[in-house]
């Protein structure tokens, strides 16, 4: 793989870089709440999942969640990133409604992990290395609901003090294919380790996008910061936007003010929600309620020993054990429950490598074909791994065609049912007797008197005979037996 060359935008003074930062906020995975016991399921009733410790009543204390450490340690170590044995929560100051304490409880100058990597792969077979420039943990805020009321404005604190860990970039991003590829990627990862759900809807991973122009090569130019990003899509097009918007305004001699902007996917642009903070505005300083976080190195080791296979891990063995090609095995580990479904299919077959490449073929062509024509996910399949790998043993052993396996994964898909059985009793195998598919063949050829004296001159027009036959026999004819066959009465 090479290393991605960048786009470059055209301005009326020439050409602009794009320099593209992200600050990822991923809910931990984990049954309660960073520093209390509430639960953390979606969905409860306004206000239902609050401790008195979220509803910050006077003397309630933080304790710090074990299991929010552990998915902290374990999504850095699947970064690549360096974990930190000692950290420090700090209080973040500053006022709003959704969070009762009048501060949230963050990490500043000492995050749990610190310096990482994530690799992206870009079209065209590509690569770009974004840094991660740390990762920490912190509370989540609750939720304003404007619109239960004409007069006010209602509160719900079900989202407070819930885990998030937030994975700043370095600003290694210069396009927005490369955003896009970067967040995919990263949420990829968080899903293989179990540490995110990665549910973008829900508000379980959302981003804040910092942009900024400059002509190739100066010095960075001032940035602006996009909030509370939830699509993929919309964040590239928000990059789009907005990095062409700072170009119109330094080109008409203007500056770009630092500020926080939100996206309008209706209209297709930014607009300005409040000018931008800096860290000395929050007023940092040690929770006083929190002692430092410190593990032991035989803590992180242990839990790097038990990781599952990342995607770049798996992407690696897929290539080599099975014979696919980069691209396919991109495919095939972008999702785990995709790479979980192959290689259910794989075991079914019993030889992974003689199999890998028809199984790649059919769960990428086929099945992923049809799922995301109905906009549907893996897990909502209604052909199984069972199913399909049943399909391509009946293939393997000759049983049907390639035409009649189509056929029956329609029928699979539509109806349900076991492969072997739905080819008995619908009469479905492939013909194979050499004297039934010779009376097909000899009709073919005596109605095309012209062509068959061309076939000798032109040896490719043989896949024409192929094709007649087959249509002829509704899909049923061995095509290595009718393959044989024309080549024997065509005399080639």
């Amino acid at each position: 793989m090479s290393t991605a060359t960048h786009k470059l935008l055209k301005g009326a003074t020439g050409d602009w870089e794009m320099v593209i930062g992200m600050e990822i906020h991923a809910q931990v995975t984990s049954n309660s709440k960073l520093f209390s016991g509430a639960s953390t399921t979606f969905g409860g009733e306004p206000n239902s999942h609050v401790s008195l410790v979220d509803a910050a009543m006077p003397g309630m204390l933080p304790v710090i969640n074990e299991e929010c450490v552990r998915q902290a340690v374990r999504t850095g170590l699947g970064l690549n990133a360096q974990i930190n044995l000692r950290s420090v929560f700090d209080r973040k100051n500053y006022f709003y409604p959704d969070s009762p304490q009048g501060y949230q409880i963050s990490q500043y100058k000492s995050p749990i992990v610190g310096e990482g990597e994530v690799v992206v792969e870009l079209d065209g077979g590509k690569t770009a290395t974004i840094g991660i420039e740390r990762l920490h943990l912190e509370q989540d805020a609750g939720k304003l609901l404007h619109d239960q009321s004409p007069s006010m404005s209602y509160v719900d604190l079900n989202r407070c003090g819930v885990a998030l860990m937030e994975i700043v970039s370095k600003p290694d991003i210069r396009d927005a294919e490369q955003a896009k590829a970067y967040v995919t990627k990263l949420r990829s990862i968080l899903r293989y380790l179990g540490t995110c759900d990665g549910d973008m809807e829900k508000g379980s991973l959302r981003a804040d996008v910092n942009v900024s122009v400059r002509k190739p090569g100066a010095p960075l130019g001032t940035r602006c910061e996009i909030k509370n990003m939830n699509s993929i899509t919309f964040i590239g097009q928000a990059i789009e936007y907005e990095a062409r918007r700072q170009i119109e305004i330094l080109e008409d001699g203007g500056a770009i003010d630092q500020e926080t902007r939100l996206y309008d996917p209706n209209k297709g642009e930014t607009r300005s929600m409040r000018s931008k903070e800096e860290a000395h505005d929050y007023r940092y300083f040690p929770d006083p309620d929190l002692l430092p976080l410190e593990f032991s190195q035989s803590f992180v080791d242990e839990l790097k020993q038990k990781l599952p296979e990342l995607p770049d891990q798996k992407k690696t063995r897929f290539v080599a054990d099975f014979g696919l090609s980069a691209y396919d095995a991109s495919v095939l580990v972008a999702e785990r429950e995709s790479a979980v479904f192959y290689e259910t299919v794989l075991d079914k077959l019993g030889n992974r490598a003689r199999d890998g490449k028809m199984a790649a073929n059919w769960v990428i062509n086929e099945l992923f074909g049809r799922l995301n024509k109905e906009g549907r996910d893996i897990t909502a399949s209604p052909v199984n791994a069972e199913q399909l790998a049943a399909i391509i043993d009946l293939i393997g052993e000759g049983t049907i065609s390639g035409k009649i396996a189509k056929d029956l994964f329609e029928i699979l898909w539509q109806e349900g049912g076991d492969p072997r059985a739905l080819v008995e009793s619908r009469g479905m195998k492939q013909v194979t007797d050499l004297s039934a598919i010779e009376k097909v063949v000899d009709d073919i050829i005596a109605a095309n008197p012209d062509k068959a004296a061309q076939v000798k001159d032109k040896p490719q027009s043989l896949g024409w005979f192929v094709g007649q036959v087959m249509k002829a026999s509704g899909g049923k004819a061995n095509p290595q037996s009718v393959n044989d066959l024309l080549k024997s009465k065509l005399g080639i």
